[in-house]
Order: C-alpha cells, then sequence, then structure tokens
C-alpha cells in the first residue's frame, strides 16, 4: 500500500479549504483517508500564521512509515523546516510551441523584407 500526504478539497463553491491528509495513493482526492494532519486555507494572505498548520510530528512518523508528499505539500513542510525541497527546472517551459515556432519562421523573411525596405 503506498500513501500519499496530500491535499483533499473541501469548503463551498469558489471558497475551497483543504485538509491535508495521509491517504493510499488509490483512493480518490476527497475520498477515503487514514488520518488528517493538517489544514491549508489558500484565501488567507500568504503571511497569516492560520493559512497553514500542520501536526508535523505525525506527518514525520508517516513519512518514516513511507508516505510521500505531493508536491504542493512538499512546499509547505520544506517552508516548515522538516523536509528539503528540490527546485524543478524546465528550461523548454518558456520555449514556444511547433506552430508557434512555424509561425515565427514563415513571417521571419517577410520581416527581414520590412526592414530592408524602412532602412533604404
Amino acid at each position: 500500500m503506498s500513501l500519499k500526504i496530500r491535499l483533499a478539497r473541501g469548503g463551498a463553491k469558489k471558497r475551497p479549504f483543504y485538509s491535508i491528509v495521509v491517504a493510499d495513493s488509490r483512493s480518490p482526492r476527497d475520498g477515503r483517508f487514514i488520518e488528517k494532519v493538517g489544514t491549508y486555507n489558500p484565501i488567507l494572505k500568504s503571511d497569516d500564521p492560520n493559512r497553514v498548520l500542520l501536526k508535523l510530528e505525525r506527518i514525520q512518523e508517516w513519512m518514516k512509515k513511507g508516505a510521500l508528499p505531493t508536491d504542493r505539500v512538499a512546499r509547505f513542510l520544506d517552508q516548515a523546516g522538516v523536509m528539503k525541497r528540490e527546485t524543478r527546472n524546465n528550461p523548454n517551459k518558456a520555449q514556444p510551441g511547433k506552430k508557434m515556432a512555424e509561425r515565427a519562421a514563415a513571417n521571419a523573411p517577410a520581416a527581414a523584407e520590412g526592414e530592408a525596405a524602412s532602412e533604404a
């Protein structure tokens, strides 16, 4: 049984509130869980101490038993100083897609002609 420490959404429509839970990875996001180990309220300001509440002792025990935090929960644990989260690097993220690259290549000769005409 692989365990995850993840967010389970609650709250009303357009008013999210998340519980941080330990659950089997096969169970649904808002479904069955083993233990609630914290809360996350994204509506509160980022410097509010009640925005993220964690039961750090319980989280550390579950991690010793093999529970893996999701990326968002890993960010919270990194801020709390429980674990070190390595930053991700995707150098291709800023590159244009295939269609945009084709359009740019097609427009490059026309742009070169326009610049030559304006300089003359």
